[in-house]
């Protein structure tokens, strides 16, 4: 998931990490539109300490308790180096904060005010 992919137009670089307009819709669980990562205090993670944002990463574990969205790829990141995840968490706190509260996220069958698309699991559509 991009946390500032446009749906429509070109790339605006100054939203870096600031958040999607595009959601994606995962079967049986609801909508997610990718967040505002930036170290903006009011809609990005600016709050998170850099361990909560390393255990978020490893884990998918937010500081709140709530458990990330299964488009995030908090497996693959457990894999890493230590010193890679913390690479990582520092990176996110250096970057510009970008001011965007991203909608979100809906649950099934709830409206959406965003453009989504539709995630299969790998099942779906598969041959035999």
């Amino acid at each position: 998931m991009s946390h500032s992919w446009p749906f429509l137009g070109k790339r605006d670089d100054s939203k870096k990490l600031g958040g999607s307009d595009v959601g994606f819709t995962i079967p049986g669980m609801g909508t997610v539109v990718g967040p505002n990562i930036t170290p903006d205090k009011a809609t990005g993670i600016g709050t998170w300490t850099r361990s909560e944002i390393v255990t978020a990463l490893t884990t998918g574990v937010r500081p709140d308790g709530r458990i990330l969205s299964p488009v995030m790829p908090w497996q693959d990141l457990a894999k890493l180096d230590e010193r890679d995840v913390l690479a990582l968490a520092i990176y996110l706190q250096s970057i510009q904060p970008v001011v965007n509260r991203t909608p979100g996220p809906f649950g099934l069958g709830e409206p959406l005010s965003v453009f989504s698309l539709r995630l299969m699991p790998p099942s779906v559509g598969r041959q035999r």
